[in-house]
């Protein structure tokens, strides 16, 4: 699994809304319990009972939902394993035991993700009660007496907060193998991953609390946004006898703080896009569930909201511009690469964007989407090239009109996407639209700064190693609008305070996330802004566990260092700042140039060294654009490779780094 350039600054993970049960820590393990004949019918309407299947060795009970985004996952997998089995007296049987999902829903589940075996209708819960079910997917094997030797999970890749590239455990195929091979059940159980069974409940309907006087309001103030038709939530929130199949669910990711995704310390800071429940709502939900999930009276329900379809700037944009010509597919299942999609803007002169709007092709697939833009060769631009994304809720920036970005004429759009399949294969083709500022009105450009430490070694099985990075020496009259954190999977807190250059005391937490997490990475606006002012200095703090008690670790024995890929990391903070634009030049602001001293050719040295050791694969001493990641080579390559011969010498990527840090020093002032 790899992780690219300048990836992700917002992200949202829809798999974090799982929840896990521990199989072995279960007071009442139906390891070594018998089940009963049952019958039920299948999705097509005809009956069947597990003793239809006498003269098979095995049975595998698989209990299955067709919204949990796992068991879409799970189903295609479950069928080539049913598949694999086949002629070795093994059979696969499916359970739906989710009083939310009709016969219809799970024939049309069966038939898109091609489901080999029959999907049972549980009515009533009564197998799933029998065994114990608690989570979609979970499995069951029975041997030929039918008695459970295997409860839990199918394979280990997917975790609470994690998803690895590929199995490293194949628990379930393990299992069959053993009984098949006349032996025991080395490791009977495993915890299983996934939704909560949607149980039949007996709700009590004296309650003060009910899903039409209080729970509707809360969904639709924090969870409809997604969780609708067309949107990137799993499954919908929007009706009562939809919601009271996921009652216990939700409860459970209240209580855990998966859900709504928000990661800032509420002690710190005040932010703009804050998803925080209030106390008082929690407790609602808990005690609503707790008495049964009842419904109470429609009247008291409140208005649906009628969520815009089309686009939501406040005018109609300007220009829009599609990723491609032609859809991408996104694969059924597996790991899916950020694709990089680059576009000519057709820009003919500089543009001052003042709102952009990202509209996905697929909602349902789209887990984000970053656009940044690429000054055309002859262009001094050596910025990020950042101007907007799209996570699910939150899809639009606009501006007040004296405040843009600005676009240099010749620039091409490049469109990150990360896409993330849904068990069957989809098609997307998302696009943008951009209103423009006259450039007249703009007093004001936004710009992205960055606190960068690339220097830090992370020593193997270190649970707790401070790294820090600092900004400084801001634009005159600079203000701060939003932070953007980012680290890899062994990120585990991350800080930014304030502090005065003449009053070392004098310090205020900006931001604090306390539990980092890849899968949930934030932009963090400001409720307001805060004036940069001469010394003020802001300094960041993150703190890595490389230990192997972070199940997201790739490998706790190595050292760590800075690099694109997921098993090395990142220490960035990203900072969206606006500053004062001169009337008399609108372009992207330049100052007189300064000496180069010895510090940064020292510090220029070291740059070009180290890009050439990080992307230099074939040791020639010369990095080849071939030879760097997709999007160094989108965004980077250009500013290195000064003869554009598509190779980056030492001697190029030394000039190019003394550049950088003398326009930077000529931004910040003396």
């Amino acid at each position: 699994m790899s992780h690219r350039f300048l990836c992700t600054l917002l992200c949202i993970a829809v798999l974090h809304g799982l929840s896990s049960v521990t199989a072995e820590a279960a007071e009442d393990s139906p390891i070594g319990s018998s089940v009963e004949d049952f019958r039920l019918n299948d999705s097509n309407g005809r009956e069947r009972a597990l003793a239809d299947y006498a003269d098979e060795q095995i049975v595998v009970l698989a209990f299955l939902g067709t919204e949990c985004p796992l068991a879409k996952l799970y189903g295609p997998r479950l069928s080539k394993l049913a598949e694999r089995y086949r002629d070795k007296g093994i059979a696969f049987l499916g359970v739906n035991s989710n009083v939310q999902d009709s016969r219809s829903e799970i024939a049309a589940y069966v038939r898109r993700y091609e489901i080999g075996f029959p999907v049972l209708k549980d009515l009533g819960n009564q197998v799933a009660d029998q065994v114990g079910a608690v989570r979609t997917p979970e499995v069951f094997v029975l041997d030929g007496q039918r008695v459970i030797r295997y409860w839990g999970r199918i394979d280990d890749q997917y975790g609470v907060g994690y998803v690895r590239e590929k199995p490293t455990v194949h628990d379930l195929r393990k299992a069959i193998d053993e009984l098949l091979a006349g032996k025991l059940v080395s490791k009977p159980t495993a915890d299983s991953v996934g939704c909560h069974i949607g149980r039949v409940r007996e709700p009590d309907e004296s309650s003060e609390v009910t899903y039409s006087n209080q729970i509707a309001r809360i969904l639709q103030k924090h969870c409809v946004e997604c969780h609708r038709r067309g949107e990137i939530g799993p499954f919908e929130l929007t009706d009562y006898d939809e919601v009271v199949g996921w009652s216990e669910m939700i409860a459970e990711v209240i209580r855990d703080q998966r859900m709504p995704p928000w990661h800032a310390n509420p002690q710190h800071g005040s932010f703009q896009n804050e998803r925080l429940m209030t106390n008082e709502e929690k407790q609602h939900v808990y005690d609503w569930v707790a008495s049964g999930s009842p419904k109470g009276d429609e009247k008291h329900l409140p208005e649906p909201i009628e969520y815009v379809t089309g686009w939501r700037l406040s005018s109609p944009p300007d220009t829009v511009i599609a990723m491609r010509d032609r859809p991408y597919i996104v694969a059924a299942e597996g790991t899916i690469e950020y694709q990089y999609f680059v576009v000519d803007a057709g820009f003919a002169e500089d543009k001052w964007i003042r709102a952009a709007e990202i509209i996905p092709g697929n909602r349902a697939v789209v887990h984000h989407a970053i656009i940044f833009f690429r000054a055309p060769e002859e262009s001094d631009d050596d910025g990020l090239g950042w101007l907007t994304a799209y996570v699910p809720g939150q899809s639009t920036f606009e501006l007040p009109s004296h405040r843009a970005r600005f676009v240099p004429a010749g620039s091409k759009l490049v469109f990150q996407m990360h896409y993330t399949p849904t068990g069957s294969p989809r098609e997307d083709t998302t696009k943008v639209g951009l209103i423009f500022a006259d450039p007249a009105d703009v007093r004001e450009e936004m710009i992205t700064l960055a606190a960068i430490n690339h220097e830090f070694e992370i020593p193997p099985n270190a649970s707790d190693f401070p790294v820090k990075a600092s900004k400084r020496n801001f634009p005159p009259g600079a203000k701060l609008h939003a932070i953007a954190p980012h680290m890899h999977v062994r990120g585990r807190s991350f800080r930014v305070e304030a502090s005065n250059a003449s009053d070392p005391n004098d310090r205020e937490v900006l931001l604090d996330v306390p539990q980092y997490d890849f899968n949930w990475q934030h932009a963090y606006l400001l409720r307001e802004p805060i004036p940069l002012t001469n010394g003020l200095r802001l300094e960041c703090t993150a703190l890595f566990d490389n230990s192997e008690k972070n199940l997201v670790n790739p490998d706790p024995s190595i050292t760590v260092r800075w690099g694109d890929q997921t098993w090395q990391e990142m220490m960035i903070s990203f900072f969206d700042v606006s500053i004062p634009v001169d009337p008399a030049n609108r372009a992207l602001g330049r100052g007189t140039k300064k000496e180069v001293t010895s510090a940064q050719q020292a510090r220029a040295k070291r740059a070009a060294d180290d890009l050439i050791s990080r992307f230099d694969q074939d040791g020639d001493g010369i990095v080849q654009r071939s030879e760097t990641p997709d999007a160094f080579a989108a965004f980077g390559f250009k500013r290195f490779d000064a003869n554009k011969d598509k190779a980056i010498t030492r001697e190029e990527a030394r000039a190019a780094a003394i550049r950088s840090q003398v326009e930077k020093a000529d931004r910040a002032g003396p």
